[in-house]
């Protein structure tokens, strides 16, 4: 009787291979695995939402701006500053600056100010000179919003003056 109530019985379907399939439940390291992925992938979109929200724009241009202003801000800072602000930011957006040919830049720090940072991003980024400081202020505000205040006063100790300024909140 109860054979006949199941459809895969009747249908003839092997029930062995399929429910062991189904039953299995994953490994300890499969779903730490997948949690730690969730988080990395949730924090990188309050990231990215945050961003979006700050600067008035759309996910992709918001990643891509992300990217830019990241860059050319870890080439003013020593490799090990670089690499504890990158230790406190979402993991995908880390991946995505790796991919920079500008981030691999040997030399560090390298010497140029607030309009070469701004004149890069706005290449970057197609934008008319006009828009480029409201996205570099953006972008900065979402990373200091991201990482400790401690690290954020870290980056600001080794940035240039008129950097520094694009850096801390505006008031």
């Amino acid at each position: 009787m109860a054979e006949d109530r199941d459809p895969q019985r009747r249908s003839g379907a092997p029930q062995g291979e399929e429910r062991a399939e189904e039953q299995r439940e994953p490994s300890i390291e499969e779903r730490r695995a997948r949690r730690s992925a969730m988080r990395a992938s949730q924090t990188y979109a309050r990231f990215i939402d945050h961003l979006c929200e700050r600067g008035g724009m759309s996910p992709a241009v918001a990643q891509q701006a992300a990217v830019s202003v990241l860059c050319g801000l870890e080439q003013r800072l020593y490799a090990e500053e670089a690499h504890d602000l990158e230790a406190q930011l979402p993991r995908k957006l880390t991946e995505l600056l790796h991919r920079c040919e500008r981030h691999d830049a040997e030399s560090r720090p390298e010497k140029f100010g607030r309009d070469e940072l701004l004149k890069q991003v706005g290449e970057d980024l197609a934008l008319h000179p006009d828009a480029v400081e409201p996205v570099v202020r953006a972008v900065m505000d979402s990373v200091r919003h991201q990482i400790s205040e401690g690290e954020a006063e870290d980056v600001s100790a080794q940035l240039p003056q008129d950097i520094r300024h694009l850096w801390l909140p505006t008031m």
